[in-house]
Formats: structure tokens, sequence, C-alpha cells
């Protein structure tokens, strides 16, 4: 069933609660045609960690503000909670959520995963813009993945930041991108759906040759797939990687 705005495709996200980042990239990556619904994964929890784990516990409440609108894909845009979780955990939530809703249930950090699978990487490099907790935690998760962390770059967000992801900018980001000259990666990835990363994938699709990927990018993409029912590809990524289908409309959104 397809609907005004959505004629090839209806895809269901769910964002974090102070989350700025993710509407407005999946409003530029997402091509005509293709369309999106945002629900927001909310948590009374003190902390951060304690949030993101809490999203992963409510997520078969969260899916219900969808109700009955037809979307073909939700999207869980959140990459933290993979991490703290486990890959076990985040496996049974994805296969419990798709046998109940009948649609391709795509997470952040799976997402990333078969974006490395497609580019053929397995040593990795990580731009991070988390609190040393949760990088350590992230580098845990791709190796239980099987990928081998290569390096870790840290990205500081702002010191008067209202959270410490979500205010960075994109130039920050670029920068922290450097820090990966010479550490001998297959891929890098730009962690986190709150750091902005379009500008800086756009100015710098590889470094040394690394295909650079972002959680963001990486969601979008394998959602795309997704609602498509096709496969992942290593060609089509890497064209996606360059700003094929997106890098007009961002220059549009950013009144280029």
């Amino acid at each position: 069933m397809s609907v005004e705005y959505a004629a090839d495709g209806l895809l269901g996200v769910l964002t974090p609660q102070a989350n700025t980042t993710v509407e407005p990239e999946f409003a530029i990556l997402l091509p005509p045609r293709t369309a999106m619904l945002n629900a927001r994964l909310t948590s009374p929890k003190p902390t951060i960690a304690a949030r993101l784990v809490d999203y992963v516990d409510g997520l078969d409440f969260a899916v219900t503000q969808f109700a009955n609108a037809p979307v073909g894909a939700i999207a869980f845009a959140c990459t933290g909670a993979s991490y703290l979780v486990g890959r076990d955990a985040e496996d049974a939530a994805v296969a419990r959520l798709e046998a109940r809703l009948a649609i391709p249930f795509v997470t952040a950090a799976r997402a990333v995963c078969d974006a490395f699978a497609a580019l053929g990487a397995r040593r990795i490099g990580l731009v991070s813009p988390y609190p040393a907790e949760l990088t350590e935690a992230s580098a845990a998760y791709w190796a239980s993945r099987g990928f081998t962390v290569g390096r870790i770059v840290a990205a500081a967000p702002p010191g008067d930041a209202f959270h410490p992801i979500y205010a960075m900018s994109a130039g920050s980001a670029g920068e922290a991108l450097a820090g990966m000259r010479g550490a001998g990666v297959d891929a890098i990835v730009m962690l986190g759906t709150g750091m902005p990363t379009l500008k800086p994938i756009l100015d710098c699709p590889a470094v040394d040759g690394a295909p650079v990927i972002s959680c963001m990018t990486a969601l979008a993409w394998r959602s795309l797939v997704a609602l498509r029912g096709a496969a992942p590809d290593g060609a089509g990524l890497r064209r996606w990687i360059g700003g094929e289908g997106w890098r007009v409309r961002y220059a549009q959104r950013m009144g280029g």
C-alpha cells in the first residue's frame, strides 16, 4: 500500500528524544517518492547510558507509535544502545520485532556492519564523539561482530554543549576525521546518529583509500535497501558514500 508522498516506500524511524540530527539528515538522504514517519524514543532515566538501555527495553511499545501506517521498514536510529546491550540482545530484539511486524527492522549498528561487509572491510577506524566509556563499549561491540579496530579518534564536543553529541558541528567532525590519516584501515565509521557527518563525508569520502561512512549514511542506505527488498551492494554503497542521489539535496538544504 502506497501513500501520496511515499510511492516508493514509507520508512518508520525511531529517534532518541533529544537528537537534533536524524530527521534533518534523513530528509536529505531519502530520495524523492520515499518518506519517513518519525517517532521519539523517550526515557526518564537520569544518565545517557541508562536511557540508551531503556530505549531497547521499550522497543515493543515504541513501534506502536506507527499504529497501522503502511511503513515498509523501521529504522532504529540509535547506535549507543546496541553497544550497551550487546550483539546477542540486539539480534534477539530484531528477530522478535521482525516476526511480530513482518517488516525489516534495521538498527544503525547492524547497518554499519552490513556496510563494512559490502565494502569488504575487516580492519576499521572509529571517529567517536562519545564519552570514553561509551567509546570503549563501541569498540567491544565491533570486535564482537568480527571487526578489528585499528584506530580510534575522539571528536570533542563544545564545552557548553546541551548534549555531548548532538551539539557538535560538522566542522568538528571533519577535523576529527583528519586524524585517521595513516591508520591503515579498510573503512572508517563516524559514530553516533547525532554527530553531523554529511559535509565531512562529501568533503572527504575516503582517507588513504578507506571509504568513510557514518551511522546515519549507513542506516539510510540499509533502510532503502530494505524498503526495496534488494540485497546490499558494495558498488552502490561506494556511489552512495560519494553523494550519489543526495549531494544536490544537501546543497539545497544548506543554501548552496
